[in-house]
């Protein structure tokens, strides 16, 4: 065999192994793409809203608590009289998840000579879906002493996330 030969011979099975060589490092791997879709979540109200029903001032303040339940609790130097309720409100979105409920902490009802305020909490933090999800909101009505007569309204907020 001629040296030109033996050389050629030999540098091929030099590359032969530099290439067998890094092939035998390289290595593959998998992996998968998953997503999870949830319906959006929303919430709606069942028609019920916060109602102190009718309220006679005394000459001292006093309070009004209604529990998510819908009761009253006439505070002292109030006569309170007339139906009562909570506020209701329906929930939707993937059954098994959870959503945290949250309401503003308080709302400001306004009549024609002046304004009540109402501290307020909700029956549920959280909910775990189930397909007939609701919650409701009561509320602590703060009364002036001799508290200007009249009808007081006011607007609060909701509102229910994915935990």
């Amino acid at each position: 065999m001629s040296k030109f030969m033996k050389a050629a011979l030999a540098s091929s099975a030099l590359v032969a192994f530099a290439i067998s060589a890094t092939a035998a490092r390289a290595d593959t791997a998998t992996a998968d793409a998953r997503a999870n879709i949830l319906a959006q979540v929303s919430v709606d109200s069942d028609g019920s809203n916060l109602d102190f029903g009718t309220i006679v001032t005394g000459t001292d303040a006093s309070t009004i608590a209604v529990n998510a339940a819908g009761s009253a609790t006439c505070g002292t130097g109030l006569v309170c009289s007339g139906t009562t309720t909570a506020a209701g409100f329906d929930v939707s979105g993937t059954t098994g998840e959870t959503v945290d409920v949250s309401v503003d902490s308080s709302v400001t009802l306004t009549g024609p000579n002046g304004t009540m305020t109402a501290a307020l909490s909700a029956s549920d933090e959280t909910i775990v879906l189930d397909g007939s999800d609701a919650f409701s909101v009561g509320g602590v009505l703060s009364v002036g002493a001799n508290q200007a007569d009249g009808a007081y309204v006011g607007s609060f907020n909701v509102a229910v996330v994915y935990q």
